[in-house]
């Protein structure tokens, strides 16, 4: 069995639920279970479904926190 990996660069996470991340490329993952989270679209507006309830960009763009990069000791 052949196996093919890709690394994601994780730039952006919501202040309310912290387990969705961004990547710098613009993709959604949640880190809990490891799957990316698609873009829906309804009534109107594009957005995601954040743990179970859909949210417009519009919204979650108020949300959005930078990742900070923590200096590992060794």
């Amino acid at each position: 069995m052949n196996s093919i990996s890709k690394t994601y660069t994780l730039k952006f996470e919501l202040d309310f639920a912290p387990e969705y991340k961004w990547t710098s490329c613009g993709k959604c993952f949640n880190i809990k279970t490891g799957r990316q989270i698609k873009q829906t679209y309804v009534s109107g507006s594009i957005g995601y479904c954040i743990k179970g309830k859909f949210n417009s960009l519009t919204k979650l763009r108020k949300h959005l926190t930078k990742i900070k990069e923590v200096d590992c000791p060794f």
